[in-house]
């Protein structure tokens, strides 16, 4: 298939380049200039050049930045304006130079048709002309990004770098185009949406988040008022290459090929939000240019360049990366203990015919679990790993698991960490909205699910080739969307050569954040990483051969067959927390013969409410626990205490940690009690274990965590954390990687966003989350030290203290959730909010009542304090008085 053939023009459709007139929002008409290159064609562009010389600046390098289709080049004045100001205040000058293509913008219409070869070699005509020389860093949206990228694979002598905002150069293999170029493409649809009427124009501007101020969007269809002014867009779109038959093609497939060529440093910045460059291209891109910086910026859509506050991140980039050549991707250092993978503890026990892994929601008929032997655990691992191998899936490959905890989930994990595919676990507790903002993000390959995933899958257009773990019927196969199913493919696998294995600085795993504080984030571990977590927990918690896991915590579970030991999640529904039961606990307990047991909190909240249910049998087997763990969130001592006094002979410990640091201190019960007669407020989460270190970020007056990171005592501040097993990085959120290593020591360190003080002992006390933090006009004020003293009320069972007011004037309230509950949300009764204001140890401004405290999805014990600061600053003032 080709484009629409394009009417060849008259002389009266030419036109040469002018400069932009006075009065354009944002963009001053002096970096406006005409070229005239060696075949005759003028340009209009936009340079700094001139404006850094008058000021006596010489720039280190130069950005070219190209714009797509339908835009021009006032799409790069932020950049423009921005790069001057920052050349001006001292830091590093770059010359811009942003160009019009020609038969667009403000550059010549000259009639002809101009393939994408020809546009490329139209931009190295202009280059030419200008005698731009080198260091050069491209950038490059929509198909500008193309015409840049074919710029910068003709030029390597001249290239330093390429910046992309969201752009294709490869059309996948069976994958439709875009459904909106498919609409711009049909027949009798293409001139009159694109040329005879500004709908295609007017369309492209409409996709701004929020919506574009009208004499933005004013600026933007400036050079295209008439239909001979959009000649341009027209023959834009015809060029777009719809298959391998379109006679620009090649040129793309040549463009796409050199781009997996090229070592400069690289940026890719994305608005997911897009219809046309979807995740899809984003994640093709990332496959060729593996060393890139890649940001997501999650409300943006296909114009990034409006929709996100972008330039600061490639002036940034500009300085520190640009200029420098690739940096190291690996992991730190070239000390470190030697590399053993994670599926070592599985092979050692290869063999055995011990349990390895227990099903608590399979039980035989005399009611006992279902148990895997080592020896079949290690084989089925195999299986399905030369089967996924036989089927397509590669090291580096993402693979997405919707399947709950047990055997299956177990072999799957290993079975892909064995052939290096990147396992992506996001919790079902993310809700609908939370999974599928997660698997657009990760953008897996492969999705391996049980039927509810599948179905979810095919609803939401979740990508990824999908594998059923569950027999299907050939119907129902057909309607999800299932191209391979799980016992097919460990049957491939059977007998089959594994492929070499992954070493310690390839990608492992993308751990999913609970959503708490803000949006799901994807967490990358390598495999050296995962590995040192594995040998922290053996050490730490003295785990061996026969020490037995019950894992109420999902991230724990599938480290059983890592640690050697074997492993049994609960009868519980592991998307709520607070669904397991004490006797489901002694059940795991006693089906496994487990010295360890994880929970969570929430967990934990309702196996001590459920604990009379337990009988004299139960209790035995609780009674052979010698360490209980809460991981997850902070846990009162007294519910602690409870828990522990059903496994009287188990050490309990609340260790502390994140899903970027799974472990860095520990507490015991023994350990929280000496500490409560400390006048520290906070929960006490103990010390660093052994490899993790602790620093704070003092807070000042505004509540910003400012303060150079030091383990000076008594300092209120942000947390600041370094561990052998920390993250490798957050996943596709290049610049949230670069605020949580701001102002840090050298090495690798990672803010934790949580509030907290050291003691002069050592120990971690947390106060509350960064963005929790009260800004009062006595300065910044942690709402956790509060809490406590709240909760201290008889009646009172959990509190929250908020912030209502504007910022560095706020008032503190206390909202607290009661026991008896309440019914209704409001205004707590007079003697309650007596009580509570009494115990307080800050003024309360007021103090409210909710039958239910928000929490998070993955622990339901993290409470949702921005929520109820917005929910009570409505209250106060007269708002409606929901639910918040």
């Amino acid at each position: 298939m080709t484009g629409p053939a394009l009417t060849p023009a008259t002389d009266s459709l030419l036109r040469p380049a002018g400069t932009v007139p006075h009065g354009l929002p944002g963009l001053d008409p002096r970096y406006s200039h005409v070229l005239r290159d060696a075949r005759g064609a003028t340009w209009h562009y936009l340079d700094t050049g001139p404006e850094l010389e008058r000021h006596g600046v010489a720039p280190v390098g130069t950005v070219l930045a190209v714009h797509g289709n339908p835009t021009w080049s006032y799409l790069w004045r932020g950049l423009v304006a921005d790069s001057v100001a920052a050349a001006r205040g001292g830091g590093a000058a770059w010359r811009v130079v942003a160009v019009d293509q020609l038969e667009m913008g403000f550059s010549a219409r000259t009639g002809e048709h101009r393939p994408l070869a020809r546009r490329v070699a139209d931009l190295g005509a202009f280059t030419d002309a200008l005698g731009l020389a080198g260091p050069v860093v491209t950038l490059g949206h929509d198909w500008g990004g193309v015409v840049s990228l074919g710029w910068a694979v003709d030029h390597p002598d001249l290239l330093a770098g390429v910046a992309l905002l969201n752009t294709a150069v490869h059309q996948p293999d069976g994958a439709p185009v875009p459904a909106p170029l498919r609409l711009a493409l049909a027949g009798p649809v293409h001139r009159l949406g694109t040329r005879t009427t500004p709908a295609f124009l007017d369309t492209t501007l409409a996709l701004a988040r929020p919506s574009l101020p009208r004499d933005v969007a004013g600026a933007y269809r400036l050079p295209y008022r008439t239909a001979h002014d959009r000649r341009g867009i027209e023959g834009f779109v015809a060029d777009i290459p719809v298959d391998a038959a379109h006679p620009s093609a090649p040129e793309l497939d040549r463009i796409a090929a050199g781009v997996t060529r090229l070592r400069v440093p690289a940026v890719l910045l994305w608005g997911p939000h897009d219809p046309v460059f979807s995740d899809r291209y984003l994640d093709d891109l990332v496959r060729r240019l593996p060393h890139a910086h890649v940001h997501r910026f999650a409300d943006a859509g296909h114009l990034v360049a409006e929709d996100a506050d972008w330039t600061p991140a490639v002036l940034g980039w500009l300085r520190d990366d640009a200029l420098s050549g690739v940096g190291a991707t690996g992991a730190e250092g070239s000390a470190r203990s030697p590399f053993v993978p994670l599926w070592a503890g599985l092979d050692a026990r290869a063999g055995d015919d011990e349990p390895a892994v227990l099903d608590m929601a399979a039980t035989g008929a005399d009611g006992s679990a279902r148990a895997v032997s080592w020896q079949a655990l290690h084989r089925q691992v195999r299986r399905l790993a030369a089967g996924l191998h036989a089927i397509g899936v590669r090291r580096g490959d993402r693979v997405s698991l919707l399947v709950e905890p047990g055997p299956t989930l177990t072999a799957l994990v290993y079975a892909c960490l064995r052939i290096g595919a990147v396992v992506v676990v996001a919790d079902a507790g993310l809700g609908v909205r939370g999974l599928t903002r997660a698997q657009r993000g990760a953008w897996p390959r492969f999705v391996v699910a049980q039927t509810k995933g599948l179905a979810a899958a095919r609803a939401l257009g979740w990508p990824g080739v999908r594998i059923s773990a569950d027999p299907l019927a050939p119907a129902v196969r057909r309607a999800l969307g299932v191209t391979h199913e799980l016992v097919d493919v460990a049957r491939t696998g059977e007998g089959a050569t594994l492929p070499p294995e992954p070493g310690p600085d390839d990608e492992a795993a993308v751990l999913f954040t609970s959503g708490s504080t803000g949006p799901a984030k994807g967490v990358v571990y390598s495999h050296a990483r995962l590995s040192a977590l594995r040998d922290t927990l053996a050490e730490h918690f003295d785990v061996g051969p026969d020490t037995g896991l019950v894992t109420g915590f999902a991230p724990f579970a599938l480290l059983g067959p890592a640690l050697g030991t074997r492993s049994v999640t609960p009868r519980m529904d592991v998307s709520s927390p607070r669904t397991l039961t004490a006797q489901a606990v002694a059940d795991a307990v006693r089906a496994s013969d487990a010295r360890i047991v994880f929970l969570s909190p929430a967990a934990i909240l309702n196996v001590v409410a459920t604990a009379d249910a337990l009988d004299a049998a139960d209790r035995t087997a609780l009674a052979r626990v010698r360490t209980f763990l809460s991981t997850g969130a902070p846990i009162s001592a007294e519910l602690l205490g409870s828990a522990a006094e059903l496994m009287p002979a188990a050490t309990a410990h609340t260790p502390y940690g994140m899903t970027e640091c799974l472990l860095v201190t520990d507490v015991t019960l023994g350990g929280i009690r000496d500490a409560a007669a400390a006048p520290d407020a906070g929960v006490c989460v103990g010390r660093p274990v052994p490899g993790a270190e602790v620093l704070v970020s003092a807070l000042d007056d505004d509540g910003a965590a400012t303060g150079t990171p030091s383990a000076a005592p008594g300092v209120l501040g942000e947390v600041v954390v370094r561990a052998g097993h920390l993250k490798e990085r957050y996943d596709r959120l290049w610049l949230t990687d670069l605020a949580a290593e701001r102002g840090t020591p050298p090495g690798r360190w990672h803010r934790t966003g949580d509030v907290g003080h050291l003691d002069a002992q050592g120990r971690l006390w947390i106060e509350g989350r960064l963005g929790h933090v009260l800004r009062t006009a006595d300065g910044p004020l942690a709402p956790v030290g509060p809490e406590q003293h709240v909760e201290r009320v008889a009646q009172v069972r959990r509190a929250a203290v908020v912030g209502v007011g504007p910022a560095g004037l706020q008032q503190a309230v206390a909202v607290v959730e009661t026991e008896p509950g309440v019914r209704r949300p409001g205004l707590a009764p007079e003697a309650l909010t007596a009580a509570v204001r009494a115990a307080s140890p800050v003024a309360l401004a007021a103090v409210l009542v909710v039958p239910r405290m928000p929490t998070d999805v993955r622990h339901n014990s993290k409470i949702d304090r921005a929520r109820l600061a917005a929910w009570a600053d409505g209250v106060l003032a007269g708002g409606r008085v929901g639910q918040p």
